[in-house]
């Protein structure tokens, strides 16, 4: 492990210190996991890809009023702290800003082609990209849903309120439907949204998973098994 990467890891785990636990030094220490064996076989700038996943929920909006731009502040002080090269600090933050679900739901083809066309990390981007969505996908996925629905005291399910459909990026940010709801919203979405070649074949096996599981809450919801 190299000084800047080890000291990014010091890092985050201070900052993260009492983290609601989906987004907490845990999950950032898995997402750095999967980004690693992700780009195993890829073609890419691992420090990048390091630093990406370590940084990449410093300050989640969701618990900071909405507001995305403090982790891109806290990300650039960080790494301009440990001496990251420019490059390196550009590309960084060009992946916390475009990696997140909710930012490609308004994102036109042009737009998200632009995105992938302009910025010489796109495949850092990608890599942390599926790492951070395998992990709201699958067993941990379960978990991570249910551990924030109770965070927000959503409903764990109301039969009566259909999943949302094309929602757009302020509706999806206002979070106000059921925790059962997000498997269809977000979680089962996921699988089809994978970059990279180990992202598809890891989000299949996790993608399964969730099926079986709502098969059996569905069963159980309505007392049949």
């Amino acid at each position: 492990m190299n000084s800047k990467i080890e000291k990014t890891v010091q890092f985050v785990r201070e900052q993260l210190k009492g983290a609601e636990a989906g987004h907490d030094w845990f999950h950032v220490e898995r997402v750095w996991k999967l980004a690693l064996t992700i780009a195993g076989p890829e073609v890419c700038d691992r420090e990048v890809v390091e630093l990406a996943a370590l940084l990449h929920d410093i300050a989640d909006p969701k618990f900071h009023g909405g507001d995305e731009q403090i982790a891109l502040t806290i990300a650039r002080n960080h790494l301009q702290n440990i001496d990251a090269d420019p490059a390196t600090t550009e590309s960084v933050l060009f992946i916390i800003k475009n990696m997140s679900f909710k930012n490609s739901l308004e994102a036109s083809g042009d737009e998200l082609h632009d995105i992938r066309v302009k910025n010489p990390a796109i495949a850092e981007l990608q890599i942390v990209q599926d790492a951070d969505r395998l992990d709201a996908m699958g067993a941990i996925g379960i978990a991570r849903t249910f551990n924030f629905g109770g965070f927000k005291n959503n409903l764990l399910h109301h039969p009566e309120m259909a999943p949302r459909k094309n929602m757009t990026r302020e509706e999806y940010k206002r979070n106000e439907g059921t925790t059962i709801n997000h498997f269809y919203e977000k979680l089962l979405l996921l699988k089809d949204r994978m970059n990279t070649a180990k992202g598809k074949e890891l989000a299949a096996g996790r993608h399964a998973f969730m099926e079986v599981y709502l098969e059996q809450f569905f069963a159980e919801w309505e007392g049949t098994r």
